[in-house]
């Protein structure tokens, strides 16, 4: 899908379709206890990536504290959070749209239940995402960011056509890193030119 640019859609959709049946829908603090539930159930698969994979970083209470922030506000300034969820609403996966990437720009992180990878659906939620974003006002350019030594992660935008521009070194906030963080970026007119090839 190719989403065009429109003054009214300011913040993306809430809800979204994937194929296989997946649903893209945002996040809210009655998502936490769900959200804690698959992080607890993948923590050794998510560990060595992400700082937050402790006991306490995947707890309801912590899970609350983060989404009931201002970045979840889902206004035109904020972050977006979303969950991928399955037919009988269980939670599979979780990606976030954040604004840190500087102005014009939006970066897609995204991590998968440990029972449900390799099975595209980190691809297929940022693909949509990635329309999503170069449909937002403003934006031109999405990013996905990745430590090098994360081969899982670094498939994602390989396989949606992102351009690999360059790494910068940065202090490993997780055991699995290895120091490294690789950047990859989509622009807006690159997009659209294979989305149509891909018809």
């Amino acid at each position: 899908m190719i989403l065009r640019k429109s003054a009214r859609q300011v913040v993306p959709p809430e809800r979204i379709e994937l194929p296989g049946g997946y649903v893209l829908r945002r996040m809210t603090v009655r998502d936490a206890p769900a959200l804690s539930v698959a992080a607890s159930e993948s923590i050794e698969h998510l560990r060595p990536w992400m700082p937050w994979a402790t006991p306490e970083g995947v707890s309801v209470e912590a899970q609350s504290l983060r989404m009931s922030g201002p970045a979840w506000s889902w206004t035109p300034d904020s972050d977006y959070g979303y969950g991928v969820f399955v037919a009988d609403g269980r939670l599979v996966g979780a990606l976030g749209v954040h604004r840190r990437v500087g102005p014009g720009a939006l970066e897609i992180g995204y991590w998968v239940h440990a029972d449900h990878i390799r099975r595209g659906i980190a691809t297929e939620s940022a693909r949509a995402l990635t329309d999503v974003g170069l449909a937002l006002p403003g934006i031109r350019r999405m990013e996905i960011h990745c430590d090098a030594a994360n081969v899982a992660s670094a498939a994602v935008p390989t396989k949606l056509g992102y351009r690999l521009v360059g790494s910068e070194d940065h202090e490993p906030e997780s055991p699995g890193e290895e120091g490294r963080r690789l950047i990859w970026v989509m622009y807006e007119r690159e997009w659209k030119t294979a989305q149509r090839q891909n018809r």
